[in-house]
């Protein structure tokens, strides 16, 4: 199935992250009015929702309707996401608990070459993971680059790849030494 914006619609069942990683998508993507419009445009990308669940992931995602510039009302979400979630650094140096969760619910798998390192999410979460990790404030990372279900980092330090995804994994829950010999899984 194509969508309005010519890519392809997948049908395979999303996460609760991945299908929140859509509607900010959405919703940051141009007006979104109301709950009726945002099924609408879920459902060209081949993802069904009941208005039910919809309307609880709007208010996990801390979406409120405002006044638009040009009249009328429209979704936006929070940079900083729903109350009590900041990106606040962990006490124990690592990511907040906002980005733990994220990678947590998203990260598949990542591998690493030289300074790089390739994140593997579901489909339409890589760009929703690549904004939480630029904003964590994860030190060594320079920056990232997201596609559909993959993200490019790029760890400061010539050979900094492999010890960003080791972080990584280990955060989302993962077994941090199986990156040491280039391997990937969490």
């Amino acid at each position: 199935m194509t969508t309005s914006t010519g890519t392809t619609a997948s049908r395979l069942p999303l996460t609760r992250s991945s299908r929140h990683a859509r509607i900010v998508a959405l919703i940051q993507g141009g007006p979104v009015s109301s709950q009726l419009e945002l099924s609408r445009l879920l459902g060209e990308e081949g993802i069904a929702v009941t208005q039910a669940t919809l309307s609880r992931d709007l208010e996990e995602l801390g979406a409120v309707k405002r006044r638009r510039h040009g009249g009328g009302f429209a979704y936006f979400v929070p940079e900083e996401g729903p109350a009590g979630e900041t990106d606040d650094p962990a006490a124990d140096g690592g990511p907040s608990g906002k980005l733990r969760r994220l990678l947590a619910e998203l990260l598949i798998r990542a591998d690493a070459s030289g300074n790089l390192a390739v994140l593997r999410t579901p489909p339409g979460a890589a760009q929703f993971l690549a904004s939480a990790l630029d904003r964590g404030g994860i030190e060594g990372l320079v920056g990232s680059i997201a596609g559909d279900d993959t993200v490019l980092l790029v760890a400061r330090a010539a050979d900094g790849g492999a010890e960003l995804a080791a972080r990584l994994t280990q955060w989302a829950g993962g077994d941090p030494a199986e990156h040491s010999a280039g391997q990937s899984g969490i």
